[in-house]
């Protein structure tokens, strides 16, 4: 049994690169594909409770059912985006990495190296070609986990 767990989305570049630096620190997490098994409302609010965010701030944008519930607007209360996206799990941004050392949405990808509770184990570089972990095992991008 792994102490990290990743809510995956596969069809997703930022979730499949969280993933493989989980896996690059010698480690392999328990997925949960989160669109086919949505958390439900009491471990979302977990989730949300975890990484000291609201839910607007969990919430993805850049699809349709955003558009379509108008949820821009800011009149909805965190219980009401709950609402929406447990009804929409697609609303649910994602990758959401729980390890030992925390929980993080892990936007961008190398987020997750700050709650991994491994170093990295070899040299990593994302799907579209930059650099993460040199071949020094040391990052090389410029998060600084504050972006």
């Amino acid at each position: 049994m792994t102490d990290i767990t990743i809510y995956h989305n596969p069809a997703c570049g930022t979730s499949r690169n969280t993933l493989a630096l989980i896996r690059n620190s010698g480690v392999e997490p328990e997925i949960i594909l989160y669109l086919a098994t949505p958390p439900s409302r009491e471990k979302l609010i977990a989730l949300l409770t975890q990484m000291g965010i609201s839910a607007r701030e969990l919430l993805r944008k850049n699809v349709e059912p955003y558009a379509q519930l108008q949820l821009a607007e800011d009149h909805f209360s965190d219980e009401q985006l709950i609402d929406a996206m447990l009804a929409h799990p697609i609303l649910i941004n994602r990758p959401i990495v729980v390890t030992p050392l925390g929980t993080k949405l892990c936007r961008p990808s190398e987020a997750v190296l700050d709650i991994l509770p491994n170093p990295p184990q070899k040299p990593f570089v994302k799907e579209d070609g930059e650099w993460v972990i040199g071949a020094d095992l040391q990052r090389v991008s410029a998060w600084n986990g504050d972006k």
